[in-house]
């Protein structure tokens, strides 16, 4: 084998990725679908896709038609990559290839029973796509169950949460600190009359004492080294009896991840986080870890309600 700088760095890119070592030697053995793979390896379905256009590109993946859904395999044959991934695969001993393995067996026996596609996804369904259901339109659904009346956006990004939740509220103000993502949000809530924008630091708001109804906080305690002063002033812009809605990430130990995010601190636990709300005036109506992502690193998101006493 015969290769350029350009062609080893791109090769030892490709196979440098964890993931598609998975899949590559999965696909040794099996013929596996997208929904499969996703199933066996708990990556994202995206991911999965990604990876396989990527395998295929460098001709060490090949896919058939059976029906409505697409095969991968492996290719053996005598080209660069192939060489090369025979070269690395002869050291391979690995736990998490072996447990891949056993569950992709057990894959291939359900796939043999004929199961439909909910009973083969089941337990992991929202790992998988199916025409329509997504989270978006999940949430767009049940929102049409809630009357929110004044809202306050705290940390608006570019305004997806305003953007779902505008025709369900009298009224919607989006605030952030940056100016360019404030941009962002005017550009995509164009169509909304009743909402308004305003640049400013969260810690210390312009806005009227007791306008609000609800107050959504979605991840803006990343940006804070002084969580305290943020969560007394939205007690201070709710309504008595108003409600906050807090989600942030659980306390962790990336701190890699809270610079390339520009995230201030490691996040906060559950309990810190009741203790703050209830210092600062709120009846807490939940607190807790509410969900985990199923990769690496495995960050959770914590999420509070509470209501102003």
């Amino acid at each position: 084998m015969s290769l350029t700088l350009e062609q080893s760095t791109a090769l030892c890119s490709l196979l440098s990725d964890i993931s598609r070592q998975r899949l590559l030697l999965l696909l040794e053995r099996y013929e596996l679908s997208v929904a499969e793979l996703t199933e066996v390896t708990d990556l994202a379905q995206s991911r999965v896709s990604t990876h396989l256009a990527r395998l295929k590109r460098a001709g060490l993946v090949q896919d058939k038609r059976a029906g409505n859904a697409a095969y991968y395999s492996a290719i053996q044959h005598d080209g660069e990559a192939s060489t090369f991934w025979n070269l690395l695969r002869g050291t391979l001993d690995d736990g998490q290839a072996r447990v891949d393995d056993e569950r992709a067996e057990q894959v291939v026996a359900r796939r043999k029973h004929g199961q439909t596609w909910a009973e083969s996804v089941a337990g992991r369904m929202e790992l998988h796509y199916s025409p329509g259901r997504t989270w978006e339109a999940t949430a767009r659904a049940l929102i049409g169950l809630l009357s929110l009346g004044e809202v306050l956006d705290i940390g608006c990004g570019d305004g997806v949460l305003a953007e779902l939740v505008a025709e369900r509220a009298d009224g919607v103000t989006c605030v952030d600190i940056s100016p360019t993502v404030i941009a962002a949000a005017r550009k995509r809530l164009h169509d909304f009359p009743k909402v308004e924008f305003v640049e400013a630091d969260m810690h210390a708001l312009p806005l009227a004492a007791g306008r609000y109804d609800h107050v959504f906080m979605m991840h803006a305690l990343a940006y804070t080294r002084e969580p305290k002063l943020v969560l007394q002033e939205t007690a201070r812009l709710l309504k008595p009896g108003g409600r906050l809605i807090v989600a942030a990430l659980a306390e962790h130990t990336h701190e890699e991840t809270m610079r390339a995010y520009d995230h201030v601190n490691l996040g906060i636990s559950p309990d810190k986080l009741r203790k703050l709300l209830v210092a600062c005036g709120y009846a807490v109506e939940s607190c807790r870890i509410s969900s985990h992502e199923p990769r690496p690193p495995y960050f959770a998101v914590v999420t509070a309600l509470a209501r102003r006493v």
